[in-house]
């Protein structure tokens, strides 16, 4: 069967209309944390802390506290968008639509990366009011962006069929991903962690993501780039694997 943009393009739209009936809320959240946690990293502490690699210690945090953001959201957002249809019973006009999984992929994934970058944007220009900063690779800063928008935009679409009530719905993101990111080199550099913490830091696959992000805006991380990217692009395509087998199935879906 071919790909039908028509169809895609409506997922894709009704997406962005549900964001954009919350923008109030979606841009005033980001907007007040980010500005908090410059205030009490950057200002306060930031003033007590040398340069980390060459990079003033307020501009250091911008890449981990995008990517602080972006996970929580991204995933939110999309577990939302799949569970809601799941629970009103609007999901079997979904299922029994000619749409395809990859016209529902590219449909949500669209979204959410769509959504991803505007608040990027917002929470970039907010970083501006505090403190001076320059992105060294803007072309590879935006593509990674994307890239981890849509990883775990499916991985909140996954999420969002999994959970069978509201309160699984936050399980992951509020007490997996958000301890994760906070621990993974948002704040500081795993360099600074005495031994052996800075080896099992590598453990955590969040630290992959935040040094990956901050090499694209100063050209310098605690890993390698290419590992980096790697294992985002493992974690997107085991998700995509993940979500065929659901559409085939119809585990959860039919049920």
């Amino acid at each position: 069967m071919s790909f039908n943009a028509r169809s895609a393009w409506s997922i894709y739209t009704r997406e962005l209309m549900r964001f954009l009936r919350t923008a109030f809320q979606s841009v005033l959240s980001p907007v007040l944390t980010t500005s908090l946690y410059f205030i009490v990293f950057g200002a306060a502490i930031g003033g007590r802390m040398p340069d980390l690699g060459g990079v003033d210690y307020a501009a250091f945090i911008i890449p981990g506290l995008l990517m602080l953001t972006l996970l929580g959201e991204t995933t939110s957002n999309s577990s939302f968008g799949i569970y809601m249809p799941r629970f009103t019973g609007t999901i079997y006009e979904l299922l029994s639509a000619p749409v395809g999984v990859a016209e529902t992929l590219v449909g949500f994934v669209g979204a959410a990366a769509t959504k991803s970058l505007i608040l990027a944007a917002i929470i970039l220009t907010t970083a501006m009011l505090f403190v001076d900063y320059t992105i060294v690779h803007p072309f590879w800063a935006l593509l990674y962006i994307m890239l981890v928008a849509s990883a775990f935009s499916l991985f909140g679409f996954i999420l969002g069929i999994w959970a069978d009530n509201f309160e699984k719905l936050g399980i992951i993101p509020m007490l997996i991903l958000t301890p994760l990111t906070f621990l993974g080199g948002t704040f500081y550099s795993i360099d600074m962690l005495p031994s052996p913490w800075d080896k099992i830091a590598l453990a955590n696959p969040i630290v992959y993501l935040v040094n990956g992000l901050r090499w694209t805006f100063y050209g310098q991380s605690d890993v390698s780039i290419g590992v980096s990217l790697g294992l985002t692009l493992g974690f997107l395509a085991v998700c995509v694997a993940i979500i065929a087998y659901i559409f085939r199935t119809g585990w959860r879906l039919r049920a």
